[in-house]
């Protein structure tokens, strides 16, 4: 459905209920409360009424891990007419199962860094810089918020062409429960919100092999050794050294609402703990958004 361009939406739509409020309103009604030790931005768009109605740290910069896929396929899918069957099955491991190995060949082949640039500027998105210059290749470092990712997940659905749309919206609505190098990737929204829903999810910093290999339907290839390499140095880097998870995408009925939800945890963190917070704030956000 066509709706009112995200800039003319204020970014503040109601104050927060006060601590000593809080306390007296029904669970539903109440934003969700970040664990100690745990950073977190969010932003939830509602296509039908067209206003954002829950937003922290909207603007706050995280680096990308996997979600910058979505930003890799658009430039892919925008500057060509056809798609050859090899890279047609790239896209899909891509975006259903968070293939690296497949985001690297893009990222190679596309121009690094300039991929970022030229999706920033064509959709508009303020608080998206490419990976630092001293780490060209490390498509995981790049910058972006909540805000941005709500803006990219509207470019898809109100602007970007039928065949970008139908082919990125439709591989992510096919998200497999577990990602190409084993993690299981149905934390936050997956586990939180009931279907339907289209996601990409992101994570980084919990090391290359996951605690427990997921089993499911996505066949793990292991990381590719620039992927791994970039834990080196963090120059540059939002929240380097601190495990990220990040979950976004359409949800509710009809895919009425665009979510963007993104996490920073404790330094030396373990994926289950990681995990559950952010399922946790996933599904007291989807709650107090549909209030």
């Amino acid at each position: 459905m066509r709706t009112t361009p995200l800039t003319a939406v204020p970014l503040l739509v109601a104050a927060l209920a006060t601590p000593a409020h809080a306390a007296a309103l029904p669970a539903a009604a109440q934003p969700p409360r970040v664990p100690a030790g745990t950073t977190a931005a969010w932003v939830v768009y509602d296509r039908h009424a067209g206003k954002i109605v829950a937003t922290r740290n909207a603007h706050r910069k995280y680096r990308s891990a996997s979600v910058v896929k979505i930003l890799i396929a658009i430039d892919y899918l925008e500057r060509r007419k056809s798609v050859p069957p090899a890279d047609a099955r790239l896209l899909q491991v891509m975006l259903r199962s968070s293939d690296d190995d497949a985001a690297s060949a893009f990222w190679d082949r596309l121009g690094k860094g300039q991929i970022i640039v030229r999706t920033a500027r064509k959709l508009g998105l303020s608080d998206t810089t490419p990976p630092p210059a001293s780490k060209p290749g490390f498509w995981g470092y790049t910058s972006l918020s909540a805000y941005d990712i709500v803006r990219t997940y509207r470019y898809l659905l109100d602007r970007a062409e039928p065949r970008v749309r139908d082919t990125i919206l439709g591989h992510l609505r096919k998200a497999t429960p577990c990602g190409a190098d084993g993690f299981d990737q149905t934390f936050g929204i997956p586990d939180a919100v009931p279907r339907p829903w289209a996601v990409k999810q992101g994570w980084s910093g919990f090391g290359t092999t996951p605690p427990v290999r997921c089993g499911g339907d996505a066949k793990a290839v292991g990381a590719p050794i620039s992927w791994v390499a970039q834990r080196a140095t963090g120059s540059g880097v939002p929240d380097y050294g601190r495990p990220v998870l990040h979950t976004s995408g359409l949800v509710g009925k009809g895919e009425r609402y665009v979510m963007a939800l993104l996490t920073a945890h404790p330094a030396g963190g373990t994926w289950n703990a990681s995990v559950k917070r952010i399922t946790t704030l996933a599904r007291d956000l989807y709650r107090y958004a549909a209030r």
